[in-house]
């Protein structure tokens, strides 16, 4: 019961009931704000990851049996081989199988220099082939890549709370009912 929105609440109808509209007005314009700006975090930190899931090919190019077969990243096992075309996104990561290779690493580094990845050298998942046909041999599952564990740790992040938010939450529990006691006595004891 003693949350911010209690304390909010009562200061504005505090406010009004001593005829005081500008300040319970004030009150409540300004928590409004607040909440604005805290909607609009979120819904710019919500993009961003939906940017990211963008990023991630679900499909890739398999070789079995010697013929190339395109199926779900989720389903290809590790020690498979999979090739990857010039300008495709990497799906997987793994070791390269050719002598060289020339990869784009800004959806993962932030930046978009050239990377040249050499034969048994690792090439992640979200990294994009710039020049010439090459192909990998997987090493982790598509779970376990490393796109996929820095996408579910910014998800995670973003559905937890921050740390001022959790003291001020744990914070209002103990402020609150004082400040209610203290403003009951205020009024109160002078009677007596």
């Amino acid at each position: 019961v003693f949350t911010e929105f209690f304390l909010m609440g009562t200061a504005t109808l505090g406010a009004f009931a001593i005829r005081e509209y500008p300040e319970g007005v004030a009150v409540m314009l300004f928590y409004t704000v607040g909440e604005l700006f805290q909607d609009a975090a979120v819904l710019r930190a919500r993009r961003s990851i939906k940017a990211l899931l963008d990023v991630r090919p679900d499909e890739v190019t398999v070789v079995r049996d010697g013929k190339y077969q395109l199926v779900k990243a989720a389903v290809v096992k590790v020690g498979e081989t999979v090739q990857i075309k010039p300008g495709e996104k990497v799906g997987l990561d793994g070791t390269l199988r050719y002598d060289s290779g020339s990869f784009d690493t800004a959806a993962l580094t932030g930046e978009s220099v050239p990377r040249t990845i050499r034969r048994g050298e690792a090439v992640l998942a979200g990294m994009i082939n710039r020049q010439s046909l090459v192909e990998m041999e997987v090493t982790t599952p598509f779970q376990d890549s490393k796109l996929s564990r820095i996408l579910k740790m910014v998800q995670e992040a973003t559905g937890r709370k921050a740390q001022t938010q959790e003291f001020i939450a744990r914070f209002a529990k103990i402020y609150t009912p004082i400040i209610c006691a203290l403003a009951l006595a205020i009024t109160v004891l002078p009677y007596f």
